[in-house]
């Protein structure tokens, strides 16, 4: 790009009134009406009767916008700010409404109002760049209800079909499909669900800051370099359930104390191993004894792993060792385990010119800002599969997230949305 045009650039987005955090959080505390547990958190679970009603009042504010809506099979939610050359690949950003249970309001829900509070400025400036820029609610970016994340993300990305949805089922058994279908999304039309490189342009996504960073710092926005990819197991360690009193230390096949070890294991390995970008982690966040009685040696444990790294290479070498250490575990305390991988996703490197488009917004505004990783995984590591991505963070207080105490000051929000808008018109007017 030559300075004239960069120039030119400036003078136009320089036109763009600043957000409204008071209209941000109008939108973020609306949203929150929605909500099956307002004495404590936030939930809102895929295609709930609470979910089903956020997505009506998005659409609403959308058309309040005068954005152009359609949905897809998956349940994804777009809608399109017309450019004036609208056969030019789009531009994307939004995130997602649903939530974990018991969670906050901010969490992808930021996202998607910055995204529209993005739209209300160029729309109050007049400025209509020659792509489109879509905002997208995507589905089920949390796995709360079909045990597997970034739903509609995965499907845009080509990696969850009709034949995949009719096998994820919730705890009633209900499949994806089946609630796709009684919903009358267009489920006859999944296989036109996938989105090609090339199809859309670029993708920004603005979402809180889950690690703390932003607020330790005292940074108002971080600019994304690369977004971690989880690895997740299913282990069950099945052992010899026997009387607590009855059998020796010596005599036992404890299930738990061998998950136990196991778990500690992944926690040794995986902080003596460190990634290119000095960020790795593993997590076993669920373990369910059996029988799990005070008097009963345990005979079964299911336990989940969670491994995750900013480089793929690396996350395969780390996880390849902890499975190592598993088998040794069970084989030295004489108990039987078996594993099931559910995904192995590859982490997303964020787009250069992304980066320097915000880099260059921030800078111009004048705001604190920070290059960071993700250590959470996001819709845009899926949308990267077909188009260059970015990610920008605003900060979270504590960290904390997936929590009723989750907390990001809407001038925070609006700060990350003046440059989220800058960034957003530099890349549709190209």
């Amino acid at each position: 790009m030559n300075l004239a045009y960069e120039q030119e650039d400036s003078l136009q987005t320089d036109l763009l009134p600043k957000a409204s955090a008071a209209n941000i959080e109008r939108i973020l505390r609306n949203l929150n009406h929605f909500n099956s547990t307002p004495e404590f958190g936030t939930t809102r679970v895929l295609f709930t009767e609470p979910e089903v009603a956020a997505r009506n009042y998005i659409k609403q504010e959308m058309q309040q916008l005068g954005l152009s809506i359609r949905e897809d099979a998956a349940g994804n939610i777009f809608g399109t700010y017309e450019g004036t050359e609208p056969v030019l690949a789009p531009i994307w950003t939004g995130s997602h409404i649903d939530t974990v249970l018991n969670a906050g309001m901010f969490d992808g829900m930021s996202g998607v109002v910055a995204g529209l509070e993005s739209i209300r400025l160029l729309e109050e400036a007049q400025l209509r760049p020659r792509r489109s820029i879509v905002v997208v609610v995507y589905t089920s970016e949390e796995p709360t209800r079909f045990g597997l994340g970034c739903l509609g993300s995965r499907a845009l990305a080509g990696k969850l079909g009709a034949e995949e949805a009719k096998k994820l089922k919730d705890k009633d058994g209900k499949s994806l499909y089946e609630v796709l279908q009684s919903l009358d999304f267009p489920v006859d039309h999944f296989d036109e669900v996938p989105v090609r490189r090339g199809d859309v342009k670029a993708a920004v996504e603005l979402h809180i800051d889950q690690t703390g960073e932003l607020e330790r710092e005292g940074k108002t926005l971080g600019i994304v370099r690369t977004i971690c990819a989880p690895s997740v197991y299913d282990f069950k360690v099945t052992g010899r359930q026997s009387h607590a009193g009855g059998t020796s230390m010596a005599r036992r096949r404890d299930a738990l104390m061998a998950s136990a070890e196991m778990a500690l294991a992944a926690e040794e390995l995986t902080k003596a191993s460190l990634g290119p970008d000095d960020y790795a982690t593993a997590t076993v966040g669920r373990m369910n004894v059996i029988p799990g009685a005070v008097n009963v040696i345990p005979g079964e444990v299911d336990f989940s792993l969670d491994v995750r790294d900013a480089s793929f290479a690396h996350k395969k070498e780390l996880t390849q060792k902890i499975l190592g250490k598993f088998e040794e575990i069970a084989a030295k305390r004489q108990v039987k385990l078996t594993g099931k991988e559910y995904n192995d996703d590859h982490p997303m490197p964020c787009s250069e010119e992304i980066q320097a488009k915000l880099t260059a917004a921030a800078e111009e505004l004048g705001i604190p800002y920070m290059k960071t990783i993700s250590g959470a995984f996001h819709d845009s590591m899926l949308v990267g599969e077909f188009a260059p991505v970015g990610m920008l963070f605003v900060p979270s207080r504590d960290g904390i997230s997936h929590s009723p105490q989750e907390w990001t000051d809407f001038e925070d929000i609006a700060a990350g949305t003046d440059v989220l808008a800058r960034a957003l018109y530099a890349l549709a007017d190209e």
